[in-house]
């Protein structure tokens, strides 16, 4: 029976297309644009969500005060109410990552495309050539989700480390590193 698959263009990215399909990736909410901070603290005070995230970042000024300034977007208000205002808004507007699972960081990798190491090169995953298969389970998998988590695990990202902490961890160095130069990647978690 299949697993999760990602594909791409390349390594890295076959495997971030493999994550994103099983969890959510950090990301921002589209409906939180606002760049002045009237507009922001009106959308904040619009849920309980916002309320909370004024309260947490700090915001502590009387109920006269907060309807005050939003009856009134030309009020000047302090820059450190401005920006503990902002800091609220961003931390509503970013949706943290989930972190990676343990059915990923566990799994058992069949990678299809071109891999090389050495003077050895060919296209894995076909009728003629099983895939590259790699236990997740010997991996270190700590820089990977770290990156993931700050939403700065790039596909190159992902690769690199994957060969490093993954791919090395398992099957060794190769006979001189491993490279995957194809145009065109398929990863399957078993």
């Amino acid at each position: 029976m299949a697993g999760p698959t990602g594909r791409g263009d390349s390594l890295g990215a076959a495997l971030n297309d493999l994550l994103r399909s099983q969890v959510t990736a950090r990301h921002r909410l589209s409906s939180y644009n606002a760049k002045h901070w009237h507009a922001q603290l009106s959308q904040l005070t619009g849920t309980h969500r916002g309320h909370q995230a004024l309260d947490e970042a700090g915001l502590d000024v009387t109920v006269k005060t907060l309807l005050n300034w939003l009856s009134d977007p030309e009020c000047n208000i302090r820059r450190s109410y401005r920006d503990l205002i902002h800091t609220a808004y961003e931390n509503v507007a970013i949706v943290p990552a989930d972190p990676i699972p343990d059915h990923i960081r566990r799994g058992q990798y069949e990678i299809s495309g071109v891999v090389k190491t050495g003077d050895d090169e060919r296209t894995r995953g076909t009728p003629d050539a099983n895939p590259l298969r790699i236990d997740g389970t010997r991996g270190r998998w700590d820089e990977i989700e770290e990156l993931w988590l700050a939403g700065e695990l790039t596909d190159d990202e992902f690769e690199d480390h994957f060969i490093d902490d993954v791919i090395v961890e398992d099957i060794g160095e190769g006979t001189d590193g491993w490279e995957f130069p194809g145009a065109a990647y398929t990863v399957e978690v078993r």
